[in-house]
């Protein structure tokens, strides 16, 4: 390691000895490793003692900086895993991170805008809305028109750290890939760099503002999803200016009954959300905690969601969305012999793989959650088992898919929140058919139709010379062939005479060595020495 490194890791071990986590790990093999580090540093005490352990996991976090925070939202919304207080504190990571100055976040707006905020701006709050591991949000108005907006700003001299983790990561990643064998199905190394990227895209706010903008034409006009405006002209590398919402947030499960919400309708519109960005338009927000995800205070019985903070966005190609599609219409079939042969067909597990023995593993571990309400799935021990599974067929971890599978836990913790009885499988197992009919069968040649028409139509003025340039690659082609089976017919021809040429010679060479050998004449040796002559020219002939 590095030194940068090494004081990385001993930051890193001491801030987590000075919260007293430690307390956190049970009496397990794997908890003697950070035992033994409280032994050997054993100076460093815990210094926040008086405080509840929920709170110290978080401060922990917190001082860690953007990517601890980051798994801290994550484990925010798995409620089922924690306890309650521990959650609620867990989750103020999503947007009530500790903030910088906001003289500072005013410096550094005015300095991406060349100017004063008052140029543009009216009425800029230099106390932030928002606060969240990596950027601040601070309102203001529009000098042009008057309309209210958010300005988000990054936090300053974030990238060293952020840089240092991710180094220190990968040094951990390969240490676990090389000395336990085990790991190396999860690709630890190829999971850290997605990793990295997501970090280090969300740093570029330039990329965010793109992903907003995209995102919400995707939904223009529909009431699912409302995505706020972004100005453009305004944002810069460092900073984004967008619309401000007014909304609920989606964990406020108080405000939103308050507001008479159809919480039935809101959860059901979440999982179709999800589905429309990943399987119609291959672009889906893949960080939807709750800080990131509010509930519009309008129409309470048609809710709408509002999407906020797109810096983290997945794409998936059509090989990857049809395999998706087909296991979650297999799983919601209980067509376990499907899902165990398109695993194998996908190389996620070896072609050697036994299909019936691995069928019934899927089976064991999957029919148990079916026809059951949310509350009363144990996501946590379904998990455990599937990792057993993947383990025992080695399976793999697939990197392309990491960003869509944490997307699938936030939606699931926001799910058992909002409305534990949701039918997940009904909800989802309909849109999937419909994509699937799209994808085979006469929609399918249809939306192919549809889709290359303007480039047929495009082509269309040029197909007389194209017809007339393939007529004649075609006629060059037949000379072409022509040639070469002639040029094969000669040397068949001369291959042939070269074998009798060797066969005669070889022949003519035995006999005579027969006969030489009785003495007979010596007519032989004459026989011999054509022989041998036939011989070789056949071979040479052959050889060619």
């Amino acid at each position: 390691m590095t030194p940068s490194e090494i004081k990385r890791l001993y930051t890193i071990q001491r801030t987590l000895l000075e919260y007293g986590l430690d307390e956190m790990l049970p009496e397990q093999p794997l908890s003697r490793l950070p035992k033994l580090a409280r032994k050997s540093l054993f100076w460093i005490k815990n210094q926040h003692a008086d405080k509840p352990l929920g709170e110290r996991l978080r401060l922990a976090m917190q001082s860690l900086g953007p990517v601890w925070i980051k798994f801290g939202q994550m484990m925010s919304t798995r409620r089922d895993l924690f306890p309650p207080a521990m959650a609620e504190q867990l989750a103020m990571l999503q947007d009530r991170v500790a903030p910088f100055d906001g003289k500072l976040a005013r410096q550094q707006i005015e300095k991406s805008l060349g100017g004063t905020i008052e140029t543009w701006f009216d009425d800029f709050d230099e106390t932030p809305l928002a606060t969240a591991s990596i950027a601040q949000v601070h309102t203001a108005r529009l000098k042009t028109n008057g309309r209210e907006v958010v300005l988000k700003v990054i936090r300053p001299d974030i990238v060293p750290v952020i840089k240092a983790d991710i180094r220190l990561m990968y040094r951990l990643a390969r240490l676990v890939a090389r000395w336990i064998p085990e790991a190396r199905r999860l690709k630890p190394v190829e999971v850290v760099r997605e990793y990295e990227k997501t970090l280090l895209d969300e740093l570029n706010l330039m990329r965010e503002a793109a992903n907003a903008i995209q995102l919400r034409r995707n939904f223009d006009g529909e009431r699912m999803l409302y995505v706020p405006e972004t100005f453009s002209d305004y944002c810069r590398e460092n900073l984004m200016v967008s619309e401000r919402i007014y909304g609920i947030q989606v964990s406020d499960i108080e405000g939103l009954k308050a507001n008479g919400t159809n919480m039935k309708l809101l959860a059901e519109r979440g999982v179709q959300v999800f589905f429309t960005q990943v399987f119609r338009d291959s672009f889906f927000h893949a960080d939807m905690h709750p800080g990131n995800v509010f509930v519009a205070y309008d129409h309470p019985e048609d809710p709408q969601w509002i999407g906020l903070d797109c810096g983290i966005v997945g794409t998936l190609n059509r090989e990857d969305k049809r395999y998706l599609a087909e296991n979650f219409l297999a799983f919601f079939n209980r067509d376990y012999r499907r899902v165990a042969e398109l695993h194998v067909d996908s190389g996620w597990v070896p072609h050697d793989t036994d299909i019936d023995d691995f069928e019934f593993a899927i089976r064991t571990v999957c029919e148990p959650i079916f026809e059951k309400p949310l509350c009363e799935i144990s996501f946590g021990h379904v998990l455990l088992n599937l990792f057993n599974t993947a383990r025992r067929f080695n399976m793999e971890v697939q990197p392309q898919l990491v960003l869509l599978q944490k997307t699938l836990l936030y939606i699931e913790g926001l799910g058992r929140q909002l409305y534990p009885q949701l039918d997940l499988w009904d909800t989802a197992k309909p849109f999937l058919e419909e994509w699937m009919s799209q994808q085979v069968g006469p929609k399918a040649v249809l939306n192919a139709l549809r889709d290359r028409a303007p480039y047929w139509a495009e082509k269309l003025p040029e197909l007389p010379e194209l017809v007339y340039d393939s007529l004649r690659q075609g006629r060059m082609l037949n000379q072409r062939v022509d040639t070469l089976y002639q040029q094969f017919m000669v040397s068949r021809k001369r291959q042939m005479h070269a074998r009798l040429l060797f066969i005669a010679g070889a022949t003519l060479v035995v006999c005579s060595a027969i006969l030489y050998g009785n003495k007979i004449d010596t007519l032989p040796v004459v026989s011999l020495v054509a022989g041998g002559i036939l011989w070789f020219s056949g071979w040479r002939m052959v050889a060619k």
